[in-house]
């Protein structure tokens, strides 16, 4: 079965804009169908944000085509009720990861964030990774 898997925004963007480097395995793993990322609004927001930021310095079109490489690969997921019980994030704005993965019902939640992986030794459904302890996991 085809692991679903929540990246948080800099996992994705790592993969999109640095897919000649040591994140390419992740950008080739959902485009040949090794993992299924999951997407709800928030985070495609989120991610549609993260593209515009000038430090990129990437035009309408640029972003689009990067939105491409991802969108279509990933599972839609509706959060129609914020599940009971979660932990809070240290920072609010990662709650939404949080919340797919579990809505999603994911196999992970992959992130190199801080205040996610704070988490990872207390939170288990899913799990909590880093990228490094994600690939490892797929032996890619």
């Amino acid at each position: 079965m085809t692991p679903r898997v929540v990246l948080e925004t800099n996992c994705i963007i790592s993969a999109l804009l640095f897919s000649q480097q040591k994140t390419a395995w992740l950008l080739h793993a959902w485009q040949n169908e090794q993992i299924i990322p999951l997407a709800g609004k928030d985070t495609v927001n989120e991610l549609m944000r993260a593209l515009a930021y000038p430090k990129f310095k990437l035009g309408k079109d640029e972003q689009a085509l990067l939105l491409a490489d991802f969108l279509p690969y990933a599972a839609t997921v509706v959060i129609d009720k914020i599940p009971e019980g979660l932990p809070l994030i240290r920072d609010k704005d990662d709650q939404m990861f949080l919340i797919l993965a579990v809505v999603g019902k994911a196999d992970a939640l992959v992130s190199g964030d801080a205040d996610i992986l704070q988490l990872k030794d207390s939170f288990f459904t899913p799990p909590i990774m880093t990228l490094g302890e994600f690939k490892k996991g797929l032996a890619l």
